[in-house]
Protein backbone atom coordinates (compact mmCIF):
# COMPACT_ATOMS: atom_id res chain seq x y z
CA UNK A 1 0.00 0.00 0.00
CA UNK A 2 1.61 3.23 -1.14
CA UNK A 3 0.69 6.63 0.18
CA UNK A 4 -0.20 9.25 -2.44
CA UNK A 5 0.77 12.88 -2.74
CA UNK A 6 -0.84 15.50 -0.52
CA UNK A 7 -3.22 17.69 -2.54
CA UNK A 8 -3.10 20.41 0.11
CA UNK A 9 -6.86 20.53 -0.15
CA UNK A 10 -7.38 20.61 3.62
CA UNK A 11 -4.47 22.85 4.55
CA UNK A 12 -5.60 25.44 7.08
CA UNK A 13 -8.29 23.20 8.58
CA UNK A 14 -6.18 22.67 11.70
CA UNK A 15 -6.30 26.34 12.53
CA UNK A 16 -9.99 26.54 11.77
CA UNK A 17 -10.69 23.58 14.12
CA UNK A 18 -8.68 25.18 16.94
CA UNK A 19 -10.50 28.51 16.53
CA UNK A 20 -13.90 26.75 16.47
CA UNK A 21 -13.04 24.71 19.58
CA UNK A 22 -11.81 27.79 21.46
CA UNK A 23 -14.93 29.72 20.49
CA UNK A 24 -17.14 26.82 21.66
CA UNK A 25 -15.42 26.70 25.05
CA UNK A 26 -15.41 30.46 25.53
CA UNK A 27 -19.01 30.89 24.44
CA UNK A 28 -20.16 27.59 25.99
CA UNK A 29 -21.72 26.65 22.62
CA UNK A 30 -22.14 22.85 22.17
CA UNK A 31 -22.75 23.12 18.37
CA UNK A 32 -19.34 24.73 17.89
CA UNK A 33 -17.72 22.06 20.02
CA UNK A 34 -19.49 19.36 17.96
CA UNK A 35 -18.28 20.99 14.75
CA UNK A 36 -14.73 21.12 16.10
CA UNK A 37 -15.00 17.45 17.01
CA UNK A 38 -15.98 16.57 13.43
CA UNK A 39 -13.00 18.57 12.24
CA UNK A 40 -10.71 16.60 14.54
CA UNK A 41 -12.10 13.33 13.12
CA UNK A 42 -11.45 14.56 9.56
CA UNK A 43 -7.90 15.57 10.45
CA UNK A 44 -7.31 12.18 12.02
CA UNK A 45 -8.50 10.43 8.86
CA UNK A 46 -6.24 12.57 6.71
CA UNK A 47 -3.27 11.70 8.91
CA UNK A 48 -3.72 7.93 8.56
CA UNK A 49 -5.17 7.88 5.01
CA UNK A 50 -3.37 5.91 2.32
CA UNK A 51 -4.01 5.44 -1.39
CA UNK A 52 -3.44 2.20 -3.23
CA UNK A 53 -1.57 2.05 -6.50
CA UNK A 54 -4.01 2.70 -9.32
CA UNK A 55 -4.77 -0.45 -11.30
CA UNK A 56 -6.72 0.51 -14.42
CA UNK A 57 -6.74 -0.51 -18.06
CA UNK A 58 -7.08 2.21 -20.68
CA UNK A 59 -8.34 1.45 -24.19
CA UNK A 60 -8.70 3.71 -27.20
CA UNK A 61 -10.49 3.00 -30.47
CA UNK A 62 -10.61 5.11 -33.66
CA UNK A 63 -13.54 5.05 -36.05
CA UNK A 64 -11.02 5.30 -38.93
CA UNK A 65 -7.25 4.95 -38.59
CA UNK A 66 -6.52 6.01 -42.21
CA UNK A 67 -8.89 8.92 -42.89
CA UNK A 68 -8.70 11.52 -45.62
CA UNK A 69 -7.80 15.09 -44.76
CA UNK A 70 -10.58 17.05 -42.99
CA UNK A 71 -12.50 13.86 -42.14
CA UNK A 72 -14.08 13.66 -38.69
CA UNK A 73 -12.72 10.75 -36.66
CA UNK A 74 -14.51 9.57 -33.53
CA UNK A 75 -12.28 8.42 -30.67
CA UNK A 76 -13.80 6.06 -28.10
CA UNK A 77 -11.96 6.21 -24.79
CA UNK A 78 -12.53 3.50 -22.12
CA UNK A 79 -11.14 2.84 -18.64
CA UNK A 80 -11.65 -0.31 -16.55
CA UNK A 81 -10.91 -0.66 -12.82
CA UNK A 82 -8.83 -3.83 -12.52
CA UNK A 83 -8.16 -3.39 -8.83
CA UNK A 84 -10.03 -4.69 -5.78
CA UNK A 85 -11.03 -1.33 -4.32
CA UNK A 86 -13.47 1.29 -5.51
CA UNK A 87 -11.93 4.37 -7.09
CA UNK A 88 -14.03 7.19 -5.67
CA UNK A 89 -12.46 10.00 -7.72
CA UNK A 90 -10.82 8.96 -10.98
CA UNK A 91 -9.85 11.47 -13.66
CA UNK A 92 -8.18 10.83 -17.00
CA UNK A 93 -6.73 13.16 -19.64
CA UNK A 94 -6.15 11.54 -23.03
CA UNK A 95 -2.93 12.29 -24.91
CA UNK A 96 -4.37 13.80 -28.12
CA UNK A 97 -1.61 14.50 -30.69
CA UNK A 98 -0.80 18.23 -30.64
CA UNK A 99 -1.47 18.62 -34.37
CA UNK A 100 -5.06 17.38 -34.07
CA UNK A 101 -7.91 19.59 -32.95
CA UNK A 102 -10.77 18.21 -30.86
CA UNK A 103 -13.85 19.37 -32.78
CA UNK A 104 -16.53 17.78 -30.59
CA UNK A 105 -16.63 16.43 -27.05
CA UNK A 106 -13.71 16.42 -24.63
CA UNK A 107 -10.64 14.22 -24.24
CA UNK A 108 -11.17 14.11 -20.46
CA UNK A 109 -13.09 11.68 -18.27
CA UNK A 110 -14.06 11.97 -14.62
CA UNK A 111 -15.82 9.14 -12.85
CA UNK A 112 -16.02 6.79 -9.88
CA UNK A 113 -15.42 3.09 -10.60
CA UNK A 114 -16.22 -0.05 -8.66
CA UNK A 115 -13.88 -3.04 -9.11
CA UNK A 116 -14.35 -4.49 -12.59
CA UNK A 117 -16.49 -1.59 -13.80
CA UNK A 118 -15.84 0.29 -17.06
CA UNK A 119 -16.52 3.90 -18.00
CA UNK A 120 -16.17 5.46 -21.45
CA UNK A 121 -16.44 8.70 -23.35
CA UNK A 122 -16.10 9.77 -26.98
CA UNK A 123 -14.69 12.81 -28.68
CA UNK A 124 -14.09 13.81 -32.29
CA UNK A 125 -10.91 15.02 -33.95
CA UNK A 126 -10.46 16.53 -37.42
CA UNK A 127 -7.89 14.65 -39.49
CA UNK A 128 -5.04 16.53 -41.10
CA UNK A 129 -2.15 15.31 -43.23
CA UNK A 130 0.49 13.34 -41.37
CA UNK A 131 1.04 10.41 -39.05
CA UNK A 132 -0.32 11.11 -35.58
CA UNK A 133 0.50 9.03 -32.52
CA UNK A 134 -1.41 9.46 -29.26
CA UNK A 135 0.66 10.33 -26.19
CA UNK A 136 0.33 8.65 -22.82
CA UNK A 137 -2.92 9.05 -20.93
CA UNK A 138 -2.62 10.82 -17.59
CA UNK A 139 -4.48 8.98 -14.81
CA UNK A 140 -5.29 10.87 -11.60
CA UNK A 141 -6.87 9.11 -8.60
CA UNK A 142 -7.85 10.64 -5.28
CA UNK A 143 -9.03 9.19 -1.99
CA UNK A 144 -12.64 9.91 -0.85
CA UNK A 145 -11.60 13.02 1.06
CA UNK A 146 -9.55 14.40 -1.82
CA UNK A 147 -6.56 14.84 0.49
CA UNK A 148 -4.32 12.32 -1.32
CA UNK A 149 -3.67 12.03 -5.01
CA UNK A 150 -1.77 9.69 -7.31
CA UNK A 151 -0.71 10.61 -10.85
CA UNK A 152 0.29 7.89 -13.26
CA UNK A 153 0.40 7.40 -17.02
CA UNK A 154 -0.86 4.64 -19.26
CA UNK A 155 0.41 4.03 -22.77
CA UNK A 156 -1.99 2.66 -25.38
CA UNK A 157 -0.52 2.32 -28.87
CA UNK A 158 -2.75 4.32 -31.22
CA UNK A 159 -1.71 5.81 -34.55
CA UNK A 160 -3.70 7.57 -37.24
CA UNK A 161 -2.21 8.10 -40.69
CA UNK A 162 -3.70 10.65 -43.06
CA UNK A 163 -1.98 10.51 -46.45
CA UNK A 164 -2.61 12.99 -49.27
CA UNK A 165 -4.38 11.63 -52.32
CA UNK A 166 -1.67 12.84 -54.72
CA UNK A 167 -4.26 13.16 -57.46
CA UNK A 168 -3.47 15.64 -60.22
CA UNK A 169 -5.79 18.64 -59.92
CA UNK A 170 -3.77 21.32 -61.66
CA UNK A 171 -1.28 21.57 -64.49
CA UNK A 172 2.01 23.31 -63.79
CA UNK A 173 3.72 25.33 -66.55
CA UNK A 174 7.42 24.48 -66.88
CA UNK A 175 10.21 26.22 -68.70
CA UNK A 176 13.00 25.41 -71.06
CA UNK A 177 15.09 22.45 -72.10
CA UNK A 178 15.50 19.88 -69.35
CA UNK A 179 16.70 16.33 -69.81
CA UNK A 180 17.29 13.73 -72.47
CA UNK A 181 14.15 11.77 -71.63
CA UNK A 182 11.14 12.03 -73.92
CA UNK A 183 8.30 13.93 -72.27
CA UNK A 184 6.19 17.07 -72.36
CA UNK A 185 8.59 20.06 -72.36
CA UNK A 186 9.10 21.49 -75.83
CA UNK A 187 12.67 22.21 -76.90
CA UNK A 188 14.44 23.81 -79.84
CA UNK A 189 16.13 20.51 -80.63
CA UNK A 190 14.80 18.79 -83.80
CA UNK A 191 13.73 15.21 -83.43
CA UNK A 192 10.60 13.17 -82.88
CA UNK A 193 7.46 15.01 -81.87
CA UNK A 194 4.31 16.65 -83.22
CA UNK A 195 5.26 20.26 -84.02
CA UNK A 196 7.17 20.98 -87.25
CA UNK A 197 10.77 22.10 -86.71
CA UNK A 198 12.81 21.88 -89.99
CA UNK A 199 13.65 19.92 -93.15
CA UNK A 200 17.04 18.31 -93.71
CA UNK A 201 18.66 16.15 -96.37
CA UNK A 202 17.49 12.54 -96.42
CA UNK A 203 19.76 10.02 -94.71
CA UNK A 204 19.79 6.31 -95.20
CA UNK A 205 17.55 4.66 -92.66
CA UNK A 206 15.19 7.62 -92.11
CA UNK A 207 11.55 6.45 -91.67
CA UNK A 208 9.54 6.56 -94.88
CA UNK A 209 6.65 8.36 -93.14
CA UNK A 210 8.92 11.35 -92.46
CA UNK A 211 10.01 11.85 -96.09
CA UNK A 212 8.78 15.14 -97.61
CA UNK A 213 7.02 13.75 -100.66
CA UNK A 214 5.91 17.19 -101.85
CA UNK A 215 9.53 18.27 -102.13
CA UNK A 216 10.34 15.00 -103.87
CA UNK A 217 7.62 15.75 -106.46
CA UNK A 218 8.84 19.32 -107.01
CA UNK A 219 12.62 18.84 -107.08
CA UNK A 220 13.19 15.13 -107.33
CA UNK A 221 15.28 15.27 -104.13
CA UNK A 222 14.63 13.28 -100.98
CA UNK A 223 14.30 15.26 -97.74
CA UNK A 224 13.31 14.35 -94.21
CA UNK A 225 10.88 16.35 -92.06
CA UNK A 226 11.96 16.97 -88.45
CA UNK A 227 9.62 17.87 -85.62
CA UNK A 228 10.22 19.79 -82.44
CA UNK A 229 11.28 17.27 -79.83
CA UNK A 230 9.57 17.11 -76.46
CA UNK A 231 11.55 16.10 -73.42
CA UNK A 232 10.65 15.36 -69.85
CA UNK A 233 11.32 17.87 -67.13
CA UNK A 234 13.39 17.00 -64.11
CA UNK A 235 11.60 18.93 -61.39
CA UNK A 236 12.39 19.17 -57.67
CA UNK A 237 9.70 20.45 -55.32
CA UNK A 238 11.50 22.33 -52.54
CA UNK A 239 9.33 23.07 -49.48
CA UNK A 240 10.34 25.87 -47.12
CA UNK A 241 10.01 24.30 -43.65
CA UNK A 242 12.03 26.84 -41.65
CA UNK A 243 10.55 28.23 -38.45
CA UNK A 244 9.97 31.52 -40.32
CA UNK A 245 7.50 29.67 -42.56
CA UNK A 246 5.38 28.35 -39.66
CA UNK A 247 3.03 31.33 -39.69
CA UNK A 248 -0.71 31.69 -40.24
CA UNK A 249 -3.14 34.59 -40.65
CA UNK A 250 -5.14 33.45 -37.58
CA UNK A 251 -4.53 31.06 -34.71
CA UNK A 252 -6.97 28.45 -36.05
CA UNK A 253 -5.87 28.64 -39.70
CA UNK A 254 -3.46 26.33 -41.50
CA UNK A 255 0.17 27.38 -41.27
CA UNK A 256 2.05 28.37 -44.40
CA UNK A 257 4.14 25.19 -44.13
CA UNK A 258 0.98 23.06 -44.26
CA UNK A 259 -0.20 24.96 -47.34
CA UNK A 260 3.24 24.59 -48.94
CA UNK A 261 3.05 20.82 -48.43
CA UNK A 262 -0.46 20.88 -49.90
CA UNK A 263 0.89 22.71 -52.96
CA UNK A 264 3.68 20.16 -53.36
CA UNK A 265 1.14 17.34 -52.97
CA UNK A 266 -0.87 18.83 -55.84
CA UNK A 267 2.15 19.55 -58.03
CA UNK A 268 3.76 16.14 -57.62
CA UNK A 269 1.07 14.03 -59.36
CA UNK A 270 0.43 16.72 -61.98
CA UNK A 271 4.06 16.58 -63.05
CA UNK A 272 4.31 12.81 -62.70
CA UNK A 273 1.23 12.26 -64.87
CA UNK A 274 2.82 14.43 -67.57
CA UNK A 275 5.78 12.08 -67.83
CA UNK A 276 8.20 14.22 -65.84
CA UNK A 277 10.73 13.05 -63.30
CA UNK A 278 9.86 14.61 -59.94
CA UNK A 279 11.72 14.86 -56.65
CA UNK A 280 11.02 16.39 -53.24
CA UNK A 281 13.25 18.27 -50.81
CA UNK A 282 12.71 20.13 -47.54
CA UNK A 283 14.59 23.36 -46.88
CA UNK A 284 14.63 23.52 -43.11
CA UNK A 285 16.00 21.96 -39.90
CA UNK A 286 14.82 18.43 -40.73
CA UNK A 287 16.59 17.00 -43.78
CA UNK A 288 14.39 15.38 -46.42
CA UNK A 289 15.31 14.29 -49.95
CA UNK A 290 13.43 12.16 -52.48
CA UNK A 291 15.49 11.91 -55.72
CA UNK A 292 13.64 12.69 -58.97
CA UNK A 293 12.05 9.66 -60.56
CA UNK A 294 8.74 8.45 -61.98
CA UNK A 295 6.26 5.60 -61.86
CA UNK A 296 3.71 4.21 -59.46
CA UNK A 297 6.22 3.16 -56.80
CA UNK A 298 7.67 6.67 -56.77
CA UNK A 299 4.18 8.12 -56.31
CA UNK A 300 3.59 5.80 -53.33
CA UNK A 301 6.93 6.81 -51.76
CA UNK A 302 6.05 10.48 -52.12
CA UNK A 303 2.64 9.92 -50.57
CA UNK A 304 4.19 8.28 -47.50
CA UNK A 305 6.83 10.99 -47.30
CA UNK A 306 4.33 13.86 -47.34
CA UNK A 307 2.25 12.10 -44.68
CA UNK A 308 4.88 10.84 -42.26
CA UNK A 309 8.21 12.66 -42.64
CA UNK A 310 9.05 14.83 -39.65
CA UNK A 311 10.27 17.63 -41.93
CA UNK A 312 6.67 18.27 -43.00
CA UNK A 313 5.20 18.26 -39.49
CA UNK A 314 2.64 21.01 -38.80
CA UNK A 315 4.69 22.00 -35.74
CA UNK A 316 8.09 23.69 -36.15
CA UNK A 317 11.19 21.65 -35.37
CA UNK A 318 13.45 22.48 -32.43
CA UNK A 319 16.55 21.29 -34.31
CA UNK A 320 19.27 23.75 -35.26
CA UNK A 321 19.23 25.04 -38.83
CA UNK A 322 22.26 26.24 -40.76
CA UNK A 323 21.05 27.91 -43.98
CA UNK A 324 24.38 27.96 -45.83
CA UNK A 325 24.93 24.22 -45.23
CA UNK A 326 21.37 23.42 -46.33
CA UNK A 327 21.84 25.49 -49.48
CA UNK A 328 25.10 23.75 -50.41
CA UNK A 329 23.53 20.34 -49.79
CA UNK A 330 20.56 21.21 -52.01
CA UNK A 331 22.81 22.47 -54.80
CA UNK A 332 24.85 19.27 -54.80
CA UNK A 333 21.70 17.19 -55.13
CA UNK A 334 20.17 19.17 -57.98
CA UNK A 335 21.19 18.06 -61.46
CA UNK A 336 22.29 20.81 -63.83
CA UNK A 337 19.05 20.59 -65.85
CA UNK A 338 16.66 20.39 -62.88
CA UNK A 339 13.88 22.89 -62.56
CA UNK A 340 12.82 23.96 -59.07
CA UNK A 341 9.37 24.70 -57.73
CA UNK A 342 10.05 26.51 -54.47
CA UNK A 343 7.06 26.48 -52.10
CA UNK A 344 7.51 29.27 -49.58
CA UNK A 345 5.35 31.98 -47.96
CA UNK A 346 8.22 34.47 -48.48
CA UNK A 347 7.95 35.80 -44.94
CA UNK A 348 11.55 36.99 -44.89
CA UNK A 349 14.26 38.18 -47.27
CA UNK A 350 16.25 34.96 -47.01
CA UNK A 351 13.51 33.03 -48.82
CA UNK A 352 13.86 35.50 -51.69
CA UNK A 353 17.62 34.98 -51.75
CA UNK A 354 17.14 31.19 -51.96
CA UNK A 355 14.96 31.53 -55.06
CA UNK A 356 17.29 34.07 -56.70
CA UNK A 357 20.41 32.02 -55.99
CA UNK A 358 18.87 28.86 -57.45
CA UNK A 359 17.90 30.87 -60.55
CA UNK A 360 21.43 32.28 -60.78
CA UNK A 361 22.86 28.74 -60.61
CA UNK A 362 21.01 27.92 -63.83
CA UNK A 363 17.86 26.28 -62.48
CA UNK A 364 14.53 27.51 -63.82
CA UNK A 365 12.69 28.51 -60.64
CA UNK A 366 8.97 28.90 -60.07
CA UNK A 367 7.90 30.13 -56.63
CA UNK A 368 4.53 28.97 -55.28
CA UNK A 369 3.82 31.24 -52.34
CA UNK A 370 0.79 30.78 -50.05
CA UNK A 371 -0.20 34.09 -48.52
CA UNK A 372 -0.12 33.89 -44.69
CA UNK A 373 -0.77 37.61 -44.09
CA UNK A 374 -3.88 39.41 -42.89
CA UNK A 375 -5.11 42.98 -42.36
CA UNK A 376 -6.30 42.64 -38.78
CA UNK A 377 -3.69 44.96 -37.28
CA UNK A 378 -1.15 47.56 -38.29
CA UNK A 379 1.68 45.03 -37.92
CA UNK A 380 -0.18 42.49 -40.08
CA UNK A 381 -0.74 45.08 -42.81
CA UNK A 382 2.95 46.01 -42.70
CA UNK A 383 3.90 42.30 -43.07
CA UNK A 384 1.62 42.08 -46.12
CA UNK A 385 3.29 45.10 -47.72
CA UNK A 386 6.75 43.64 -47.08
CA UNK A 387 5.71 40.33 -48.67
CA UNK A 388 4.31 42.14 -51.71
CA UNK A 389 7.66 43.87 -52.13
CA UNK A 390 9.42 40.49 -52.04
CA UNK A 391 7.10 39.15 -54.73
CA UNK A 392 7.86 42.20 -56.87
CA UNK A 393 11.59 41.76 -56.31
CA UNK A 394 11.44 38.16 -57.58
CA UNK A 395 9.40 39.09 -60.64
CA UNK A 396 11.87 41.83 -61.54
CA UNK A 397 14.65 39.24 -61.26
CA UNK A 398 12.89 37.05 -63.84
CA UNK A 399 11.61 34.45 -61.37
CA UNK A 400 8.09 33.20 -61.97
CA UNK A 401 5.84 33.62 -58.94
CA UNK A 402 2.44 32.14 -58.10
CA UNK A 403 0.81 34.23 -55.36
CA UNK A 404 -1.63 31.78 -53.75
CA UNK A 405 -4.40 33.41 -51.74
CA UNK A 406 -7.63 31.90 -50.46
CA UNK A 407 -8.73 30.51 -53.84
CA UNK A 408 -7.85 26.99 -55.09
CA UNK A 409 -4.27 26.58 -56.28
CA UNK A 410 -5.40 25.88 -59.86
CA UNK A 411 -7.05 29.31 -60.06
CA UNK A 412 -3.87 31.03 -58.87
CA UNK A 413 -1.81 29.04 -61.40
CA UNK A 414 -4.04 30.06 -64.30
CA UNK A 415 -3.92 33.72 -63.27
CA UNK A 416 -0.14 33.64 -62.88
CA UNK A 417 0.38 31.85 -66.23
CA UNK A 418 -1.75 34.46 -67.98
CA UNK A 419 0.58 37.14 -66.61
CA UNK A 420 3.69 35.22 -67.73
CA UNK A 421 2.41 34.95 -71.30
CA UNK A 422 2.04 38.68 -71.76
Amino acid sequence: MTQGFDTERWHGVEGLVLVTAAAGVFMRAPPLLLLAGLGIVLLGYIRIATLDEVSVQVERELSDSTPDADDEVTVTFRVTNEGTRTLFDLRLVDGVPPALAVSDGTARLGTALRPGATASTTYTVTAIRGEHTWDETVVIARDPSGALERRETRHTETTMRCEPELAATADLPLRGLTSQYTGRVETDVPGSGLEFASIREYRHGDPIRRIDWNRRARTGELATVQFREERAATVVLVVDTRSEAHVAPTTDAETAVERCVDAASIAFPALLDSGDRVGVAAFGPEECWLPPSGGGDHRARARRLFATHSAFSPAPSDAAFFPSIAMRRLRRRLSSDAQVIFCSPLTDDYAVSVARRLEAYGHAVTVVSPDPTSTESLGARLARIERDLRLRDLRRAGVRVVDWGDEPLGVSLERAEAGWSR
